[in-house]
């Protein structure tokens, strides 16, 4: 059986703004590594969107930095994500809803993806997203 990994948040934090050099180091190896094996290294949709919260409010990142480390990390082959098709669809959203929040439109890809037609919340926000719909 080969050995496959999934990443922390805090691993990923790590590589995309490289603010601790030994932590660093030591997630660059741990990439390299499983490149080298052909095990390309797994970003769950948790953990990017705690990347984006992270990246957001510690680092007071703006939504095109965001935005374009994640599709940099689409581009490449050392790391994949739990479920790319949902990723790219949330990117696209939040490029083109300029108010929208990264959660909400990572939440409404999913739901498309997972077959709902109707994209349900009382975030007004939200709401204004494709298939969104306000609660009253």
């Amino acid at each position: 059986m080969s050995i496959t990994i999934a990443i922390d948040t805090n691993v990923l934090v790590r590589l995309l703004v490289r603010d601790d050099e030994a932590q660093f180091a030591a997630a660059c190896r741990l990439v390299t590594d499983a490149a080298q094996a052909r095990q390309p290294i797994l970003i769950m949709l948790c953990a990017l969107l705690e990347t984006e919260w992270v990246l957001r409010s510690r680092y007071k990142l703006d939504k095109t930095a965001i935005s374009g480390a994640f599709a940099r990390l689409l581009e490449s082959g050392d790391v994949e994500f739990e479920h790319e098709p949902t990723v790219e669809e949330a990117l696209h959203l939040w490029g083109q809803h300029a108010r929208a929040d990264f959660a909400d439109c990572l939440l409404n890809a999913r739901a498309v993806h997972l077959g709902r037609t109707r994209f349900v919340t009382f975030d007004v926000g939200a709401s204004r997203l494709p298939r969104g719909e306000l609660l009253a």
